[in-house]
């Protein structure tokens, strides 16, 4: 299991964003869960169910204005981005709007077109594709190879 390519994760939002079936989606995303690290899994379902496994982050709208042109080629991990996200909720006091911005201009420069699509969707909530809890439940079992309703009982008994 080597690590994977953030732009896997884009693209299989992108894919799910675009199907309207519940069984397409739900294929799709558990083909991308399949293989990945203990490690890895927890943040591609996060990420690809709309959420940051940091909570808020402190970055607003304002703060993706003026982000640098996309990278022309994927070169992001998964564990990377995930890296920079902790850095920037880490930040506080004084200078940390500074660091903020640091981070997130070097993580938007890494990035392609697609990446920062989802990125920008990522933190501002707005990433709607289709991948509610149930069809995540679902994918997660399927990838797993875990039937459903051990996976849904996990989920409630975890609380998230």
């Amino acid at each position: 299991m080597g690590r994977v390519r953030f732009a896997e994760i884009a693209r299989t939002s992108s894919d799910v964003a675009a199907s309207s079936s519940r069984l397409a989606k739900i294929e799709r995303l558990a083909a991308c869960l399949r293989g990945l690290s203990a490690q890895e899994a927890p943040i591609a379902v996060a990420y690809l169910s709309g959420y940051l496994p940091q909570g808020s982050v402190g970055v607003g709208w304002a703060s993706m204005r003026d982000l640098p042109e996309p990278a022309r080629r994927a070169t992001l991990e998964l564990s990377r981005v995930d890296a920079s996200f902790g850095k920037i909720a880490a930040a506080s006091g004084p200078g940390s709007q500074s660091i903020r911005r640091e981070a997130l201009r070097s993580l938007f420069g890494r990035a392609t077109e697609a990446e920062q699509r989802f990125l920008r969707g990522l933190l501002s909530g707005e990433l709607r594709q289709g991948a509610l809890e149930g069809v995540m439940v679902e994918a997660v079992a399927r990838a797993a190879e875990v039937p459903a309703p051990e996976v849904r009982r996990a989920v409630m008994l975890a609380g998230d």
